[in-house]
Protein backbone atom coordinates (compact mmCIF):
# COMPACT_ATOMS: atom_id res chain seq x y z
CA UNK A 1 0.00 0.00 0.00
CA UNK A 2 1.70 3.26 -0.81
CA UNK A 3 2.80 5.48 2.32
CA UNK A 4 1.77 9.46 2.79
CA UNK A 5 -1.77 11.37 2.65
CA UNK A 6 -3.10 9.38 -0.27
CA UNK A 7 -2.39 6.25 1.47
CA UNK A 8 -3.55 7.13 5.28
CA UNK A 9 -6.32 8.86 3.13
CA UNK A 10 -6.94 4.86 1.45
CA UNK A 11 -6.33 3.04 4.63
CA UNK A 12 -9.40 5.86 6.17
CA UNK A 13 -12.20 4.69 3.48
CA UNK A 14 -10.84 1.32 4.24
CA UNK A 15 -11.57 1.38 7.70
CA UNK A 16 -14.62 3.56 7.35
CA UNK A 17 -15.77 1.00 4.55
CA UNK A 18 -15.26 -1.91 6.63
CA UNK A 19 -16.97 -0.72 10.17
CA UNK A 20 -20.10 -0.04 7.91
CA UNK A 21 -20.26 -3.35 6.24
CA UNK A 22 -19.77 -4.94 9.44
CA UNK A 23 -22.24 -3.42 10.60
CA UNK A 24 -24.68 -3.28 7.91
CA UNK A 25 -24.19 -7.36 8.17
CA UNK A 26 -24.83 -7.59 11.69
CA UNK A 27 -28.47 -5.80 11.14
CA UNK A 28 -29.06 -7.67 8.06
CA UNK A 29 -28.23 -11.40 10.16
CA UNK A 30 -30.54 -9.76 12.90
CA UNK A 31 -33.56 -9.78 10.44
CA UNK A 32 -33.73 -14.23 10.34
CA UNK A 33 -37.10 -15.85 10.64
CA UNK A 34 -37.78 -19.27 11.87
CA UNK A 35 -35.73 -18.77 15.23
CA UNK A 36 -32.60 -19.68 13.32
CA UNK A 37 -29.32 -19.07 14.93
CA UNK A 38 -26.61 -17.31 12.76
CA UNK A 39 -24.46 -20.69 12.47
CA UNK A 40 -27.81 -22.20 11.20
CA UNK A 41 -28.50 -19.61 8.90
CA UNK A 42 -25.08 -19.73 7.30
CA UNK A 43 -25.01 -23.70 7.24
CA UNK A 44 -28.58 -24.19 5.98
CA UNK A 45 -27.72 -21.23 2.86
CA UNK A 46 -24.24 -23.01 2.48
CA UNK A 47 -25.89 -26.40 2.40
CA UNK A 48 -28.57 -24.98 -0.61
CA UNK A 49 -25.07 -23.78 -2.77
CA UNK A 50 -23.31 -26.80 -1.78
CA UNK A 51 -25.75 -29.16 -3.19
CA UNK A 52 -25.24 -32.52 -0.97
CA UNK A 53 -22.46 -31.82 0.83
CA UNK A 54 -20.57 -34.29 3.21
CA UNK A 55 -20.74 -32.95 6.91
CA UNK A 56 -16.72 -32.45 6.36
CA UNK A 57 -17.46 -29.78 3.27
CA UNK A 58 -19.85 -28.57 4.73
CA UNK A 59 -17.19 -27.85 8.15
CA UNK A 60 -14.56 -26.86 5.46
CA UNK A 61 -17.14 -24.23 3.69
CA UNK A 62 -17.87 -22.89 6.97
CA UNK A 63 -14.84 -22.69 8.49
CA UNK A 64 -16.23 -24.83 11.78
CA UNK A 65 -15.13 -27.94 13.51
CA UNK A 66 -16.60 -31.72 12.57
CA UNK A 67 -18.44 -31.49 15.93
CA UNK A 68 -19.64 -27.91 15.48
CA UNK A 69 -21.02 -28.68 12.25
CA UNK A 70 -22.45 -32.11 13.49
CA UNK A 71 -24.46 -30.11 16.08
CA UNK A 72 -25.82 -27.53 13.74
CA UNK A 73 -26.95 -30.11 11.59
CA UNK A 74 -28.59 -31.79 14.22
CA UNK A 75 -30.57 -29.01 15.00
CA UNK A 76 -31.78 -28.38 11.42
CA UNK A 77 -32.76 -32.07 11.07
CA UNK A 78 -34.31 -31.42 14.40
CA UNK A 79 -36.40 -28.55 12.88
CA UNK A 80 -37.09 -30.04 9.63
CA UNK A 81 -34.99 -28.41 7.35
CA UNK A 82 -32.18 -30.55 6.36
CA UNK A 83 -31.98 -34.67 5.89
CA UNK A 84 -28.27 -36.50 6.06
CA UNK A 85 -28.29 -39.36 3.78
CA UNK A 86 -25.43 -41.56 3.90
CA UNK A 87 -22.83 -41.20 0.51
CA UNK A 88 -23.57 -43.74 -2.63
CA UNK A 89 -19.70 -44.22 -3.06
CA UNK A 90 -19.08 -44.18 1.22
CA UNK A 91 -21.83 -45.42 3.23
CA UNK A 92 -19.37 -44.19 6.41
CA UNK A 93 -19.90 -40.63 4.97
CA UNK A 94 -22.96 -38.74 5.26
CA UNK A 95 -24.30 -36.22 3.15
CA UNK A 96 -26.74 -33.72 4.15
CA UNK A 97 -29.42 -31.81 1.76
CA UNK A 98 -32.03 -29.06 2.01
CA UNK A 99 -35.41 -30.24 2.90
CA UNK A 100 -38.48 -28.29 1.16
CA UNK A 101 -39.02 -26.36 4.99
CA UNK A 102 -35.58 -25.61 4.75
CA UNK A 103 -36.03 -23.75 0.85
CA UNK A 104 -38.97 -21.76 2.20
CA UNK A 105 -36.80 -20.76 5.63
CA UNK A 106 -33.92 -19.70 3.27
CA UNK A 107 -36.80 -17.49 1.09
CA UNK A 108 -38.07 -15.78 3.99
CA UNK A 109 -35.35 -15.07 5.48
CA UNK A 110 -34.06 -13.66 1.73
CA UNK A 111 -37.31 -12.06 1.70
CA UNK A 112 -37.04 -10.37 5.33
CA UNK A 113 -33.65 -9.37 4.85
CA UNK A 114 -34.43 -7.59 1.45
CA UNK A 115 -37.63 -5.85 2.80
CA UNK A 116 -35.26 -4.60 5.43
CA UNK A 117 -32.84 -3.02 3.45
CA UNK A 118 -35.50 -1.50 0.60
CA UNK A 119 -37.64 -0.16 3.43
CA UNK A 120 -34.31 2.06 4.73
CA UNK A 121 -33.70 2.61 0.68
CA UNK A 122 -37.09 4.14 0.57
CA UNK A 123 -36.24 6.94 3.18
CA UNK A 124 -33.18 8.17 0.39
CA UNK A 125 -33.80 10.71 -2.39
CA UNK A 126 -33.88 9.63 -5.44
CA UNK A 127 -30.60 10.63 -6.00
CA UNK A 128 -28.85 8.83 -3.26
CA UNK A 129 -30.31 5.97 -4.97
CA UNK A 130 -28.83 6.20 -7.84
CA UNK A 131 -25.29 7.22 -5.91
CA UNK A 132 -26.18 3.71 -4.24
CA UNK A 133 -26.57 1.82 -7.32
CA UNK A 134 -23.42 3.30 -8.56
CA UNK A 135 -21.73 2.16 -5.65
CA UNK A 136 -22.79 -1.06 -5.54
CA UNK A 137 -21.35 -1.82 -9.16
CA UNK A 138 -18.03 -0.57 -7.45
CA UNK A 139 -18.76 -3.13 -4.11
CA UNK A 140 -19.11 -5.72 -6.82
CA UNK A 141 -16.20 -4.97 -8.99
CA UNK A 142 -13.98 -4.73 -5.71
CA UNK A 143 -15.47 -8.09 -4.28
CA UNK A 144 -15.06 -9.93 -7.77
CA UNK A 145 -11.38 -9.02 -8.41
CA UNK A 146 -9.73 -12.27 -9.01
CA UNK A 147 -5.78 -10.45 -9.17
CA UNK A 148 -5.46 -8.91 -5.79
CA UNK A 149 -4.48 -12.05 -3.82
CA UNK A 150 -5.75 -13.55 -0.99
CA UNK A 151 -6.62 -10.83 2.22
CA UNK A 152 -3.76 -12.03 3.75
CA UNK A 153 -1.69 -9.83 0.97
CA UNK A 154 -2.99 -6.76 2.00
CA UNK A 155 -1.92 -6.42 5.73
CA UNK A 156 -4.03 -5.28 8.26
CA UNK A 157 -5.55 -2.27 6.40
CA UNK A 158 -7.48 0.22 8.47
CA UNK A 159 -6.89 -1.47 11.35
CA UNK A 160 -5.05 0.89 12.50
CA UNK A 161 -7.57 3.85 11.91
CA UNK A 162 -10.29 4.39 14.62
CA UNK A 163 -13.73 3.43 13.30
Amino acid sequence: MASGPAGQAEAELAARLRVVLTRLHRHLRQQSVGGLTPSQGSALAAIERLGMPTLGELAAREGVQPPSVTRIVGALEGMGLVRRVADESDRRVSRVGLLPEGRRTLARNRSARTAYLAARLQRLAPEERAALADLIALLERIEDREDIGDIGDIGDIGDEVAP
